[in-house]
């Protein structure tokens, strides 16, 4: 039985992630950076002047970039001649001007490889005289798979299968992944020149690194082939990695293929990339509405990286201390962090980084109704599941044990969606239309407030 206080607190631990979401809603983050001002369009210290262009084409790919595009014709209408945007399957909306594409995501498959070979064959058509918008946000490097002639789609999505269950982060991931294609790591850049190009960003990366966001297509790339095959090496994946990927990478570094294009090698005067929401937006907006609720509230960071456990552990720890001490923040307090965790797969369990990190969590507080915590991903998905994360508390691992779940096991087998969903502590909010990495809350009440609760 979960004390009113804890049925309370699960109550606002929701709440407070949905205040997150509303915050970085994609038709939202568009609108509020793009203006229209008769002829002028405006992006922050920046206009153009649309009386002057030709065309304006709309591209884009990614889990938001549908009602990005939504948010575009929203301002354009009838301005906008052509466009064409790749999403994750059922991620959709309905357009006027601009065509969607579904595809695979995070393993591409050969309607993402038919949908970027179509979004390049448009950018290279671009004049002088057109302006191009780029709708760009996270799962759009899955969504562009376009590789060098001999990768097939098979061995890019070995690559990309090897590489998620390495546990490799996504800045590693993204690096080898732009080169190996044809549109990535400002090669679509390249393509559009010189037509002006503005591209719209959500970003999923941690420090919003805009060549690693959907691998950088508009972007100049610090990194090299030579990174890549490093990766790869360091990740002990060479020996199982696809050979035409290898040979590739080599040839990269013989120079017998061009390398992305760097901030020295290409003229990018002609474009704009603008970052229009991001982890930070949404925290901000998680805890206003947990002041709101009375929590004192800390944000830890939106930089959260490492092994799922670990970084669950640490921040058990942390709200043990608020428990105990009153440090770093007295209760009732609300923690909040951001950014991306990676899990290093061992079992053949199903799950997710936010499910794993709250039942790894719930480890580390067990024994305490005086903390809630949750792990969320704002696009809605964990993992290859129907849950966006979980939710747990001090009292989870006694519970699951009432049903003769063992939580240690669960954990040691990545079976952490299977262990919320016999608890019915899953988190489903179907696709959010937004990707801003994960959102992690951890309520802590006041011990002395337990009986009339926080």
């Amino acid at each position: 039985m979960i004390s009113p206080n804890l049925e309370q607190m699960h109550a606002d631990a929701l709440a407070i992630f949905k205040a997150g979401l509303k915050a970085v809603s994609a038709i939202d983050a568009v609108c509020n950076a793009v203006e229209l001002d008769g002829d002028l369009l405006k992006l922050g210290n920046k206009q153009y002047d649309l009386g002057k262009f030709k065309r304006i084409l709309v591209l884009g790919a990614g889990k938001a970039s549908a009602f990005m595009a939504a948010g575009i014709e929203k301002i354009l209408a009838e301005r906008i001649d052509r466009g064409l945007v790749c999403v994750k399957y059922d991620h959709v909306t309905k357009l006027k001007k601009v065509e969607l594409r579904e595809a695979g995501h995070p393993i591409p498959d050969q309607n993402g490889e038919a949908a970027a070979s179509a979004i390049l064959d448009l950018a290279s058509q671009a004049g002088p005289d057109d302006l191009v918008i780029f709708l760009l946000s996270g799962g759009g490097s899955a969504l562009l798979p376009l590789a060098w002639d001999g990768i097939t789609l098979e061995d890019k999505q070995k690559a990309a299968s090897l590489m998620l269950a390495s546990g490799a982060t996504i800045h590693q991931i993204n690096t080898v992944r732009k080169h190996c294609s044809r549109i990535k790591g400002g090669r679509l850049a390249q393509a559009v020149a010189p037509a002006s190009l503005i591209t719209l960003i959500i970003s999923d990366v941690v420090g919003n690194d805009l060549d690693v966001i959907a691998s950088g297509p508009t972007v100049p790339d610090p990194t090299s082939y030579a990174d890549a095959l490093r990766i790869i090496e360091n990740l002990g994946l060479a020996a199982e990695m696809p050979s035409s990927i290898m040979s590739h990478l080599q040839s990269g570094i013989r120079n017998q293929v061009p390398d992305t294009p760097t901030a020295e090698s290409g003229n990018w005067q002609h474009v704009r990339n603008i970052i229009i929401a991001d982890n930070l937006l949404a925290m901000e907006a998680a805890r206003r509405q947990a002041l709101e609720f009375g929590y004192n509230t800390l944000v830890l960071s939106s930089r959260i990286e490492g092994e799922t456990r670990i970084v669950a552990q640490v921040h058990g720890a942390i709200a043990r201390e608020v428990l105990a001490t009153g440090n770093p923040v007295a209760p009732p307090a609300c923690l909040l962090s951001g950014g991306e965790t990676t899990v290093t797969i061992k079992g053949k369990g199903l799950g997710g980084r936010n499910m794993e990190f709250a039942l790894a969590a719930a480890l580390d507080i067990r024994g305490s109704s005086n903390i809630v915590v949750l792990s969320g991903g704002t696009d809605g998905t964990d993992g290859p599941t129907d849950a966006a994360g979980a939710i747990s508390s001090g009292l989870t691992v006694e519970q699951a044990a009432q049903l003769e779940m063992d939580a240690e096991a669960f954990l040691e087998c990545n079976d952490s969606y299977n262990f919320f969903k016999n608890l019915g502590n899953l988190i489903i909010t179907g696709p959010t239309h937004t990707n801003v990495m994960d959102l992690r809350i951890l309520l802590v009440s006041d011990p002395a407030n337990d009986k009339k609760g926080i």
